[in-house]
């Protein structure tokens, strides 16, 4: 493979050289991590053993780069995983490739398994976007008084389940669990019925904070590592039925989703933004400075079982009201410790537009609105056999920069 037709080919797909995002694969029964340029994957152990110029990173344990998860190369800390991330875009783009060298770093897709890229000890679900409460709050509650008092005061989020997070291309089940069909009725138990998606996007912790130490806002970019997609599966019967008091439970711990290659924060740097203006004063801790959104566009695909596709979300992560720092830290402001690994999702992403509505239920407003498909099916919720396909990308300079595929089918 030519170097030079590589990285032009590359420019168009989701990684180009401006991208190198960091993942897990497995080849001949090693699991590496490694980094993507368009339909080839990277050995970084091998990189920096065959390429000059890399001394700097050679005192890394192997140990580090021969893993079945990414953590322990995020830990050695953003001081060696960016310039080691910049060395690498340098090298290929210097064109010093070898046939024989290419093979022994580079291998097609198609030649390895793409892994799970962490091992995720913690996940946080955050409920962020202003639009998407609203239309909840609209539907489910007041329309004429939709937010919660303390929506607009501190980034409202709780607990998910770490265990039940997937790799991209896994089967989900459709979970049963307790829903009541009418108001005032006896609990029903069977199949939800009212099968949701939540689109998404998470960030990933790259550095520790010790217990009882918070993190301030104007450090929480450092803390973390980098993005990916995020599709929050909801049952949103049985949630419905179950979440006064205490919140989310099993309408929410049966699946997510997660597209496998790590977007650094430095890649996504040319899409920062300013965020949606917060006309509620938000407490010292929560006040940030600058621009700390990123205008990554947004799009989801049903895919129904005859094949036929149908576009049924166009939104971007740059409509969030709380931001990333602002997550972290009301996250810890009471001295919650992070991990390396942990997973902090957004919410749903919604904007102004009914399209751009990042659920079923607001799509279809609570099943009142059945979304048309292509094949001239309509839907209210998701059925067996429906898959769902997220995309998530910005172009800088011609050069595309996204996260994958984030596909999941219900079964």
């Amino acid at each position: 493979m030519d170097i030079l037709k590589l990285l032009k080919d590359s420019k168009s797909s989701d990684f180009s050289i401006r991208n190198l995002p960091f993942g897990i694969v497995e080849e001949n029964g090693t699991r590496y991590v490694a980094s993507r340029l368009g339909d080839y994957v990277i050995d970084i152990r091998s990189f920096v053993n065959l390429m000059g110029g890399m001394e700097d990173f050679n005192h890394i344990d192997d140990k580090v780069f021969h893993n079945d998860y990414l953590n322990d190369f995020i830990a050695l800390g953003k001081s060696v995983t960016v310039p080691l991330r910049k060395a690498i875009q340098a090298k290929i783009e210097e064109l010093r490739f070898s046939e024989s060298i290419f093979k022994m770093i580079f291998s097609h897709i198609d030649q390895v398994k793409v892994c799970m890229p962490l091992k995720i000890g913690d996940y946080t679900d955050f409920y962020s976007s202003i639009e998407h409460a609203t239309n909840v709050g609209k539907m489910f509650r007041d329309p004429n008084n939709p937010l919660l008092p303390n929506w607009l005061h501190m980034p409202i989020g709780y607990h998910g389940r770490a265990s039940s997070i997937v790799l991209s291309g896994t089967d989900v089940h459709r979970p049963s669990g307790q829903f009541q069909v009418n108001e005032g009725e006896a609990p029903q138990f069977g199949p939800s019925r009212n099968l949701d998606i939540e689109l998404e996007m998470a960030f990933v912790i790259g550095k520790e904070n010790p217990l009882g130490q918070p993190i301030p806002i104007d450090k929480a970019e450092d803390y973390i590592f980098g993005m990916l997609t995020f599709n929050d599966w909801s049952a949103r019967d049985i949630q419905r039925w179950e979440y006064v008091p205490l919140g989310p439970f099993l309408g929410k711990n049966f699946a997510s989703t997660i597209s496998p290659w790590v977007v650094t924060l430095e890649a996504l740097e040319p899409f920062r933004v300013q965020g949606p203006e917060q006309k509620t004063a938000v407490l010292d801790y929560l006040k940030v400075e600058g621009a700390k959104n990123y205008d990554i566009g947004l799009e989801v695909d049903l895919i129904c079982p005859d094949g036929a596709v149908t576009t049924i979300c166009r939104s971007n992560f740059k409509y969030m009201y709380w931001n990333m720092c602002q997550q972290l830290a009301h996250h810890t402001v009471n001295g919650c410790n992070m991990r390396i690994g942990d997973l902090c999702a957004s919410g749903t992403i919604s904007g102004e537009a009914e399209d751009s509505f990042g659920s079923m239920m607001e799509l279809a407003w609570k099943g009142t609105k059945p979304i048309k498909l292509s094949n001239g099916e309509e839907r209210k919720f998701l059925l067996n056999g429906d898959a769902i396909d997220i995309r998530a990308y910005n172009v800088v300079d011609g050069f595309r920069v996204g996260f994958g595929p984030c596909c999941g089918k219900i079964v």
